[in-house]
């Protein structure tokens, strides 16, 4: 139960985080950006969370960052994390009301294509009854990125949480687990049936499209990344205010924080988080910073 809970919580976390929206420059040098304050440099890096276990390599841009930093922070702190209070809150949170069953809140049309996508992926749709459709979102997700070869453990935050324990280089997190969870919790219910609806459509991408985004996020390629991701997100409003825009706007003041410190910084978030109307880069120059991409 509580691997399978971190697991679900990585899915969350590549559902929200993955997708990348135009940026700035036609290609970047790196999907790290630099930030210069007047006591400190914080290194803000675009994660997309799983990678393949054959291309699991980090950019340089990240070996250069973390080389570079005192402290290594992230979304939510993935070396503190508790396994079985995750699972515990996805229990408490994303379960139907006692008696509700998911044919009755998604209709069975819609309970029709669940079970079957269930079954492809190995799972027994039975398994899924009694959960809300946000969380069976996460399941079947964690379950197609399974079998396109993604793997939890070789993710980019798994890395680097492994190296700062292992050089006794202290770790960070943005928000807590309610917060990081509680904007898909917090979804209206008939947003957390379009959000089902459109992870049943996004199922069985092909392994050649999972590769060119992994390629478009080691080269910065924003324009790319756009084309293979962004457009479930546009006709999406809800969904993006949740899981981008709001976070944004809770973690914008710690990290012009970090930037008052007297130690450098890497922060790693969801390639989304950088850029796109409200990202973090545009935030931050409307503060007055320069963030520079590092080569």
């Amino acid at each position: 139960m509580a691997r399978a809970a971190r697991r679900r919580l990585l899915a969350l976390c590549l559902l929200g985080s993955l997708t990348l929206l135009a940026a700035t420059a036609a290609h970047a040098a790196s999907p790290v950006w630099v930030l210069r304050g007047p006591n400190s440099t914080v290194y803000l890096a675009g994660s997309v969370h799983l990678l393949p276990t054959q291309d699991a390599v980090l950019p340089p841009a990240f070996e250069r960052a973390y080389g570079s930093a005192a402290k290594v922070v992230m979304e939510l702190d993935l070396g503190k994390l508790d396994p079985l209070e995750m699972a515990a809150w996805i229990l408490e949170h994303g379960s139907l009301p006692a008696g509700t069953t998911l044919r009755e809140v998604v209709g069975a049309p819609r309970y029709a294509r669940v079970s079957a996508a269930a079954s492809d992926l190995g799972l027994t749709p039975a398994v899924l009854d009694a959960q809300a459709p946000w969380v069976v979102s996460i399941e079947l997700a964690d379950l197609e990125f399974v079998r396109l070869g993604l793997d939890p453990q070789k993710g980019v935050e798994e890395q680097l949480v492994a190296r700062a324990r292992a050089d006794g280089k202290p770790t960070a997190g943005l928000e807590t687990l309610d917060e990081e969870l509680g904007g898909l919790a917090g979804l209206a219910r008939e947003d957390q049936v379009r959000l089902l609806d459109q992870t049943l459509d996004d199922l069985n991408q092909s392994a050649d499209e999972m590769r060119e985004v992994v390629g478009a996020w080691r080269r910065g390629d924003a324009p790319q990344l756009a084309r293979l991701l962004a457009r479930e997100y546009r006709t999406f409003p809800a969904l993006y205010r949740q899981l981008v825009t709001a976070r944004n706007q809770r973690w914008l003041p710690q990290i012009e924080a970090l930037l008052r410190e007297h130690a450098d910084c890497m922060v790693v978030v969801g390639s989304l988080h950088l850029v796109g109307d409200g990202g973090l880069l545009e935030l931050l120059r409307k503060d007055g910073y320069a963030p520079a991409q590092l080569n």
